[in-house]
């Protein structure tokens, strides 16, 4: 058997999947749909920043260059060259298939709709996806997809009729079809326009102070929202290091985990008032840096409920400053609809006039994920959670869905990190070695792939060191009998 592994997507999940499984012995091969590696990073707006320090955002085997001094590195000029220099260092470039976008995956061999995860390593007959990449087919033993949930099949507002975009005079794109434009195009798209952009996260923050970079006060860029966010300015409150707060082994002794013992599960209940302590400790130190009251910008929601759930983000560089001078207009609505002259806002009696509306409201990543198959089975497998979450194991391999794992589709607080320690864990599964997490509790998290794979999970030296310090990429170096080839 050629222990054929097909990988689709060769962004930060695909080039550490294809590394790790390559370690092991298997044969990848990495379908990219891009002339590049980078995935989402090739798709993003000039001025997106990482939202993590480079110390919590690296690979634990290839450091950033020290000659780069900035905190959070820029896109197109910094991370990109870093992904680049990774694929090119561990030899993945070799694998990688570009310009191959994969239409669908068919699973061929025996079905039944109660069958057993089974992975291709077992005693019998040997079962195959076929990927089909235009008008060739490719075969392969096991799948591995790491197409990411934030593009792909856009989130578009359904709207009564008469009451959408078909009314308006102006132009409506969603935030995708900013990003996948080239520099030049999209600097004229913006240009002297009276520009709204509809949504809460950080695209539609990005967006917002890209408009007022090019626009100022003459054309301000208006920017809706349902719902309000934390932002955080930088990675600190007030002067303490947000990893300190909420990336150490002790911050997640203050959570509920599956599974635990009665005396964790004490320890947490004890616990809990300091983990409030904590939430309002960072939310007293974003409303005295930022003019959030001033702007009814303060959340509902705790700031622990939004970094649970993974709704953190940086503010882009000097955005109140933006909102204060007026090059950026923040207005809250629940619903809105188009009119011929741009956007009527719950509450307003005039409409907004507006020349271009730009949709930051996310995208349907479980749709991209059921479009992948072929099979209407599969299709149904992917939906058929009462919540909207995807059925994993370990975040990882689906229950119903054979021979198939998904990288890159969970969120945390270090995405780099967390897809390679599940890579590094879907490598030790692949060759034999075995027969969904909380967002909030991602040392725990890694502490069950670590027993997975009879490495030790407490790993840094020291008590205090172990529970009180950051946990980060470099700690869970050397998890793999193979750093380098």
């Amino acid at each position: 058997m050629e222990k054929r592994v097909g990988i689709i997507g060769a962004g930060t999940s695909g080039l550490l999947a294809c590394k790790y499984i390559l370690d092991r012995g298997f044969n990848p091969i990495v379908f990219e749909a891009a002339e590049s590696v980078g995935g989402l990073w090739n798709h993003t707006i000039e001025s997106t920043k990482l939202q993590n320090a480079k110390e919590t955002y690296q690979f634990s085997d290839f450091p950033w260059p020290s000659s780069l001094q900035e905190v959070f590195p820029t896109h197109s000029t910094q991370v990109l060259k870093y992904l680049e220099s990774y694929a090119q260092h561990f030899g993945i470039i070799p694998y990688i298939k570009f310009n191959s976008k994969v239409i669908d995956i068919d699973y061929v061999g025996e079905f039944y709709e109660k069958m057993e995860h089974q992975m291709f390593l077992h005693r019998g007959k040997v079962h195959l996806y076929k990927c089909l990449v235009g008008s060739k087919v490719h075969r392969v033993e096991f799948v591995v997809l790491c197409i990411g949930r934030f593009s792909g099949v856009p989130n578009i507002p359904e709207f009564p009729p008469h009451q959408g975009p078909e009314v308006f005079n102006g132009k409506v794109i969603h935030s995708m079809d900013n990003a996948y434009m080239d520099k030049a195009s999209a600097a004229e798209l913006i240009r002297r326009k009276r520009i709204a952009v509809v949504g809460s996260q950080k695209s539609a923050l990005d967006i917002a102070s890209e408009c007022a970079n090019a626009n100022g006060v003459e054309y301000p860029c208006i920017m809706i929202q349902r719902t309000a966010h934390w932002f955080l300015p930088s990675g600190s409150c007030w002067g303490v290091s947000l990893g300190y707060l909420y990336s150490n082994r002790f911050s997640e002794l203050l959570i509920h985990k599956p599974g635990e013992s009665f005396l964790l599960k004490l320890l947490a209940t004890m616990l809990s008032p300091l983990r409030w302590g904590i939430s309002k400790f960072v939310e007293s130190h974003l409303r005295w840096k930022l003019p959030m009251r001033k702007y009814g910008m303060i959340p509902k929601s705790s700031f622990f409920q939004e970094i649970s759930s993974c709704r953190i983000g940086m503010l882009p560089e000097k955005f109140y400053n933006k909102v204060e001078e007026g090059s950026i207009i923040l207005k809250k609505s629940q619903n809105f609809s188009f009119c011929k002259e741009g956007l009527v806002i719950s509450g307003e009696s005039l409409p907004l006039k507006t020349d271009l509306v730009i949709l930051a409201t996310g995208y349907k990543g479980d749709q991209k994920l059921k479009n992948m198959f072929k099979s209407q089975i599969f299709q149904k497998y992917i939906f058929s959670a009462a919540s909207s979450l995807v059925p994993l194991f370990r975040q990882i391999i689906h229950l119903q869905i054979p021979q198939l794992a998904i990288i890159g589709y969970s969120e945390s607080l270090s995405n780099l990190c967390s897809a390679e320690i599940r890579s590094q864990w879907l490598a030790h599964f692949l060759d034999g070695n075995f027969a969904s997490c909380i967002l909030s509790i991602n040392i725990w998290c890694n502490d069950q792939f670590c027993k997975d794979m009879g490495q030790e999970h407490k790993r840094k030296k020291g008590i205090f060191a172990e529970y009180f310090q950051p946990y980060g990429p470099m700690d869970y170096a050397g998890l793999s009998p193979v750093s380098e080839r």
